[in-house]
């Protein structure tokens, strides 16, 4: 199984992060990084360039874009996904964690931690959208969908 190098979020033009979405997003690319599996699988009995890749995670014309090259700057595949599918869990993996942000600030443990086991639930539910969406296109393992969803919701937060 191959693996994504580099990560960059095509955020320009999106208002700026607030600094827990900007430290989720952080955790979320540095967690990625260490470990993550990304294989393009064969597509119409054509070799596909193998990685390690570079990815490049964009929102255009509201749609998420993956634009994936390889360590010598080679195409490998370009893929766009309606937002559509991802709308709700998005939003309310926002809600979420502004309950849990406010949470910690003012709650008991045993109440973050309920709130905390929900943000799970709704984050679980977005990789697993993630990984339907990209059936066919890209093959990934749970952990690297967790972490790719974080990465969407940052990029939807301004989109």
């Amino acid at each position: 199984m191959s693996h994504i190098m580099d990560i960059v979020l095509d955020d320009a033009g999106l208002p700026p992060p607030t600094p827990e979405i900007e430290q989720e997003r952080k955790v979320a690319m540095f967690d990625l990084l260490e470990e993550n599996s990304f294989d393009l699988p064969k597509r119409d009995d054509r070799e596909v360039p193998e990685g390690p890749y570079h990815l490049h995670l964009a929102i255009r014309d509201k749609r998420l874009v993956f634009d994936v090259q390889t360590n010598a700057d080679q195409k490998a595949a370009e893929f766009h996904l309606s937002l559509g599918p991802f709308r709700q869990v998005v939003k309310d993996y926002f809600q979420i964690c502004e309950s849990y942000f406010d949470a910690v600030k003012t709650l008991p443990p045993s109440q973050i931690e309920t709130i905390d086991m929900a943000r799970r639930g709704i984050h679980n539910e977005g990789s697993r959208v993630l990984q339907e969406r990209l059936e066919g296109k890209v093959e990934i393992d749970t952990k690297t969908a967790r972490r790719l969803f974080t990465l969407i919701c940052v990029l939807h937060f301004g989109g």
